[in-house]
């Protein structure tokens, strides 16, 4: 591959990293391609601490855990919309769309399209000279499935098409850039207990969930020799909820995320292992640069797997199922990605119409996700 397409690809491919991955460490324990796909999309999740796997109790259950369409019936649809890094102002945002529908006797189906914009940019040759500007977008769109095996637990499945165009028709050398694509599914459980009382009138409910996201295809931006690995992450969670009486319910959910992605060699004969054993692969302490010195004077630590992981929790109160309140909290390594952020939410439902708003107030100073909103509005045709 050529220095100059190196240099196209790699700048659109920092670009979405510091979209996606901000305050990023030196090094970290798994890098990937096409990380948009790792957004919290819906508002409601997104105000307490990107926390939802075993929540996973709207349309949006097709991002946190395909198998909470299980316990879902009737038809849905949802749209979220953010302007994303507001604080670069460089016209990025991003747009979520989702919707399910449940068929007696069958279980609930669903479908989504994901749309991130990265901007308009100038291209370049390997001598610098303009090439035209052109349009840098990921987009990912998928069928999802859930069905109830018992009462109480419930499996499901999405199917997944990315299309990455980062740096569309740009020519360098003998080579040419072209838009990476992808396929990948999902394989997810949820278990619901039943209402148990807590005395007096309150009663509580357990879930715990499990998804296994993104399991695919690697994606290249020129050619197989240079493919990247996707995503593939595993999302571990609970969700208490107490309802106190008729009118006040309390959630608590806790999400535990790791990044399944492990690579072979050293070098420049370095390669990513395929899902399917980096799936069993990436269970182990790996060495992490620190900094970003030169290979002399870098310095490098390992990083266990509990390291390696993202921590998400937060609280959800509902007065009279329809007004909403939600705090939460985020937590990443230091060293491997250092993204801290609180975050807070709030809802309201009028009749079939549900509206979700989410804030991002970052522990870092100078984060990218300073000040990032996101907005939701669902509609409940069940209702």
């Amino acid at each position: 591959m050529k220095t100059g397409f190196n240099r196209i690809v790699i700048a659109c491919a920092v670009l979405v990293a510091v979209a996606l991955l901000p305050q990023a460490a030196a090094g970290q324990a798994g890098t990937s391609a096409v990380v948009f796909l790792k957004i919290e999309p819906d508002s409601r999740a997104a105000g307490m601490g990107n926390a939802g796997v075993a929540l996973a109790d709207n349309a949006s259950a097709i991002f946190w855990n395909p198998a909470g369409l299980a316990f879902q019936t009737g038809t849905e649809a949802a749209i979220t919309h953010s302007n994303w890094l507001p604080e670069f102002n460089a016209g990025l945002f991003y747009e979520y769309l989702t919707a399910k529908h449940h068929v007696p006797g069958v279980g609930t189906f669903g479908g989504h399209l994901t749309y991130l914009f990265l901007g308009e940019h100038d291209g370049r040759d390997d001598q610098n000279n303009p090439t035209g500007t052109f349009r840098s977008y990921d987009l990912a769109t998928g069928l999802s499935y859930g069905v109830k095996v018992t009462e109480r637990f419930g499996i499901g499945t999405s199917l997944r098409f990315i299309y990455s165009n980062l740096a569309p028709g740009q020519t360098i050398g003998a080579e040419q850039t072209k838009a990476g694509v992808a396929t990948a599914f999902d394989l997810a459980g949820l278990y619901r207990s039943g209402q148990f009382g807590l005395g007096g009138e309150a009663k509580g409910t357990l879930s715990l969930g499990f998804n296994l996201a993104n399991m695919g295809s690697k994606i290249s931006y020129s050619d197989n020799a240079q493919a990247d690995p996707i995503p593939t992450n595993l999302r571990l969670g609970y969700a208490f909820k107490v309802d106190f009486d008729e009118f006040n319910s309390l959630t608590w959910v806790t999400d535990f995320n790791k990044d399944m992605i492990s690579f072979s060699g050293e070098g420049a004969d370095r390669e990513a292992d395929p899902f399917y054993e980096a799936i069993f692969s990436s269970w182990k302490s790996v060495k992490v640069q620190t900094n970003s010195l030169s290979e002399d004077e870098a310095e490098f630590r390992n990083l266990s797997v509990l390291d390696q992981m993202t921590i998400g929790t937060g609280i959800e109160y509902w007065y009279n199922s329809q007004f909403a309140l939600r705090s939460g909290y985020f937590y990443e390594n230091p060293n491997n990605g250092n993204r801290k952020f609180l975050t807070l939410g709030a809802g309201v439902r009028v009749n079939i119409i549900g509206v979700d708003f989410s804030y991002i107030y970052a522990l870092e100073e100078d984060s990218p996700l300073s000040n990032t909103m996101r907005f939701s509005l669902l509609v409940d045709f069940k209702k």
